[in-house]
């Protein structure tokens, strides 16, 4: 790759292009740590990645003459994707590296070649499908844990803050901490074991037989109702007309196909899909608790009153933004927009329920 034609290079952009270089070896070297954890067509494009990265780089190093003696030191961001790349190779890593080749620099630099700007742009739809990939194998245990680690947190501390604004002991708002915890996690546990285990109830009762194949042989080959199976699981006329033959034929000739299962329309166990019932339940009853135990915190520790209060607070509030900002990091959106509304949703509800103890503690107290 050659510069274009431009006029001669100022001190500011002997500096600038150096910049360019020190990043283009860190994003380098991000995509060689994650490709070394992982195999396959993701290690492969990863690389890919990273080769593209060392010609941007060589590009800076041509411009430049020389490897300088002083190179600055690569930015903050990337920095911390190449120390999460060499320790946890995540989805995270991704997300960032996204948000990163969404804001390319070459569009207004004069001496970045066409093909760099290119680059940069299929750089940022590579990038983004592979985060996809990860968002998708991620997508449903992360709701369930951020929904159950909130629903803790948000719970809890509303229920804290409202039977202490009522102006009972301390002790009292740690017993109702405590029982809240356990009747939020039991109820979560008991709740994900019902839905998970009638749903795989639902799923066996919907699952197909072999009853149907054991008269096949006896089946007029030209007129019967086998096809009605594959029609009502799904298939079109003609495809079903088209099976049945092969099953009747096999069945006929002696060779019914049991492997597969001649009736089976949809490979795989569902019951795999959907998961254990128990696994599902001590699950939710684990991240409920792992929430529902923060806003008790102060009070385990024997803090009282106002102060008590404010720690709890300050305990969640960094609980919520970090559980927000991590929302915001896989959805591929501002980290910052979303730990704010995380907080403003958990702190709006406990403020609800601060004030109407208030108001009942008024008369009660």
């Amino acid at each position: 790759m050659t510069a274009p034609a431009a006029a001669e290079p100022t001190a500011a952009d002997r500096r600038r292009w150096a910049r360019y270089l020190v990043e283009e070896r860190a994003e380098g070297r991000v995509y060689r740590r994650l490709a070394a954890r992982r195999t396959g067509e993701e290690r492969e494009i990863l690389l890919s990645l990273a080769e593209a990265e060392r010609r941007h780089e060589q590009h800076w190093l041509d411009l430049l003459g020389d490897e300088p003696t002083r190179l600055p030191r690569p930015g903050v961001r990337s920095q911390l994707l190449g120390w999460m790349a060499g320790r946890f190779g995540s989805i995270f890593v991704l997300a960032l590296a996204q948000s990163a080749e969404a804001r390319s620099p070459y569009d207004e630099e004069q001496y970045a070649t066409p093909a760099m700007r290119a680059d940069e742009k299929i750089h940022y739809e590579v990038v983004r499908g592979l985060a996809a990939r990860g968002r998708r194998r991620l997508s449903g245990s992360f709701r369930a844990a951020v929904f159950g680690a909130n629903d803790g947190l948000v719970s809890n501390l509303a229920l804290v803050l409202g039977i202490g604004a009522t102006g009972v002991s301390s002790g009292f708002v740690l017993f109702s901490g405590v029982a809240g915890l356990l009747a939020g996690a039991l109820s979560m546990g008991a709740g994900e074991f019902v839905s998970v285990r009638s749903q795989r109830e639902l799923l066996a009762a919907t699952e197909a037989n072999d009853d149907a194949a054991d008269s096949a042989g006896d089946l007029d080959i030209d007129e019967n109702e086998l096809a009605l199976v594959y029609r009502a699981r799904g298939m079109d006329q003609q495809e079903a007309l088209a099976r049945a033959r092969r099953i009747v034929t096999a069945a006929q000739e002696g060779a019914r196909r049991t492997a597969t299962g001649p009736l089976r329309v949809h490979g795989g166990d569902e019951h795999d899909i959907v998961g254990s019932d128990w696994t599902a339940a001590i699950s939710s009853f684990l991240l409920f608790s792992s929430g529902a135990i923060i806003p008790v915190l102060p009070w385990i520790f024997g803090l009282q009153g106002a102060t008590a209060v404010i720690v709890a607070l300050v305990l969640v509030g960094i609980a919520l933004l970090s559980t927000g900002a991590m929302v915001g990091i896989l959805s591929g959106g501002p980290p910052l927009r979303r730990a704010l509304r995380q907080l403003a949703i958990g702190f709006g509800a406990a403020a609800i329920t601060y004030l109407l103890g208030l108001l009942f503690g008024v008369g009660a107290v």
